[in-house]
């Protein structure tokens, strides 16, 4: 979800894919479609990732902000095991289209993979100051180094901010732009539970700013 925020630019808003769109599917469904639907999505997964690997096992959590969680793990030569999560709607929308989805879902784990020893989920902080600590010394540098980078010599503005709405946001824009949506800003449970499910938080901030760029003519 993206909301307004204040910058030292003008205010913007902008639209990228959370997984609390999980949440308004279930509310549009029976508790048997759900269950229908959660068991086809989770099969698919385990198929979609067989064509590239030998073994792959799955799980569902139902988290209540977010809906269903498919978590899979898939085992490499040396039997270490990789997971990696996906919300319920990003994968009925890559299975829908057809958009590649084994391919797709594929490549979080060959990413995860360049790093030997297996990479399972990074457990959620137990208390306010180990949320914190996350917060501060991996989420946040993590994602102004990816913004940066990813724009540079551009100049990026990239940090914290606070929502009256949804409260604490990581908010990143072009102080170039001065007219129209120049910022884009993501919940930081958001971003949290993306890192949680070893999915990059940064690229939600990225997809927000190329559609930014896109707004404007920048590409």
């Amino acid at each position: 979800m993206i909301m307004n925020n204040k910058s030292t630019t003008d205010e913007a808003t902008n639209e990228v894919q959370t997984g609390e769109e999980a949440t308004s599917t279930q509310q549009t469904m029976t508790e048997e479609q759900m269950a229908e639907l959660v068991k086809a999505v989770h099969h698919n997964g385990i198929v979609a990732l067989k064509m590239h690997f030998n073994e792959v096992q799955g799980q569902v959590m139902n988290m209540e902000v977010y809906g269903p969680v498919f978590v899979f793990h898939v085992l490499d030569e040396a039997k270490d095991v990789y997971s990696c999560g996906f919300f319920l709607h990003e994968l009925v929308t890559r299975f829908q289209t057809n958009n590649s989805p084994n391919v797709w879902m594929a490549s979080f784990f060959i990413d995860l993979m360049k790093v030997k020893g297996g990479k399972p989920l990074t457990p959620p902080p137990t208390s306010e100051e180990e949320a914190k600590a996350m917060i501060d010394n991996v989420l946040v540098p993590h994602c102004i180094e990816a913004v940066r980078e990813e724009f540079a010599p551009e100049q990026v503005h990239a940090g914290l901010a606070w929502n009256e709405t949804h409260g604490p946001v990581f908010e990143a824009g072009f102080p170039a732009v001065t007219e129209g949506n120049n910022v884009c800003a993501i919940p930081l449970h958001m971003l949290l539970i993306h890192l949680q499910l070893n999915r990059d938080p940064s690229e939600l901030l990225l997809q927000g700013l190329y559609n930014i760029r896109k707004e404007h003519g920048m590409e």
